[in-house]
């Protein structure tokens, strides 16, 4: 007779095993389709996030966990992209600059904050997130319309622009979700206009931005490391599978089925808190 039905200590240690597969498959599954959807079209996070929380961690640990899990594909693609990214090399000291300090400052306010408090927001800042996610190429149209070349992005003021990346930053920091929606449209709005370069940026700034704010996370514990990690693997994994099968799937269904499953998965969270 199998030892996990004879004893009853051996029997809850098998549970405790069985629990702890389960909950690894769960979160790599998470991350690859996670890395899959942040390739193809975007919004990964809204898949590990939550993957996160059901696996038993913490919000604000599942929070920073999961800017852990999507920093190596930040960095990866800012690697990637790095052709079109060397043009702009004179703006990057400063772009990289005000991603750090709102980073770092987005990190330390989210360290600030109870599980319980930031449970209370998590409703808010998905459907932030998802509306980002929804209406980000009219709000990357509505920028594109207004900056006709970096003179006019010049002539509506490099401070605003600089104090709104500084936001941005903070936001990222903070909640990861989203940000690399924001930051097209920042770009936009800086007078960017060829899309390989806004998406190298895009995801150079990300990185800089995940980079410091993980390094704080780490400094206090912050971080789930194996519930991370595995979501971390998986998502590479599916990173690189997606450049193989992104042919086989059009964007517009991925985006479609993102959409669906971040407003119902906010609906969710909506009905935990104030149901």
């Amino acid at each position: 007779m199998d030892l996990c039905v004879r004893e009853p200590q051996i029997a809850k240690y098998c549970g405790y095993v069985g629990f702890l597969k389960l909950t690894f498959v769960l979160l790599f599954a998470a991350g690859l389709l996670g890395g899959m959807i942040n390739s193809l079209a975007g919004g990964g996070s809204f898949v590990i996030f939550p993957a996160l929380l059901f696996a038993g961690v913490p919000p604000v640990l599942a929070n920073a966990s999961n800017t852990y899990a999507c920093l190596p594909g930040y960095v990866t693609g800012a690697i990637g992209y790095w052709k079109h990214i060397a043009p702009h090399k004179g703006r990057l000291a400063l772009y990289c600059a005000l991603g750090l300090v709102g980073g770092y400052l987005g990190a330390e306010a989210l360290m600030r904050i109870s599980d319980e408090m930031f449970a209370g927001i998590i409703p808010w800042l998905m459907a932030f997130a998802v509306a980002i996610y929804i209406f980000g190429q009219r709000i990357n149209r509505f920028f594109a319309a207004r900056s006709v070349g970096s003179q006019r992005a010049a002539r509506a003021g490099a401070a605003g622009l600089s104090v709104l990346l500084l936001a941005i930053s903070f936001y990222g920091g903070f909640f990861n979700a989203g940000l690399g929606i924001v930051l097209l449209a920042w770009l936009a709005l800086a007078g960017f206009e060829d899309v390989h370069a806004m998406n190298g940026l895009k995801l150079l700034i990300s990185s800089v931005i995940s980079v410091v704010a993980v390094m704080r996370f780490a400094a206090t514990g912050s971080i789930a490391w194996v519930e991370g990690s595995v979501a971390l693997a998986g998502a590479m994994v599916g990173g690189f599978a997606a450049a193989y099968f992104s042919h086989l799937v059009p964007a517009k269904v991925i985006r479609g089925f993102v959409i669906v499953y971040g407003v119902g998965l906010t609906g969710y969270f909506f009905w935990g808190v104030y149901g």
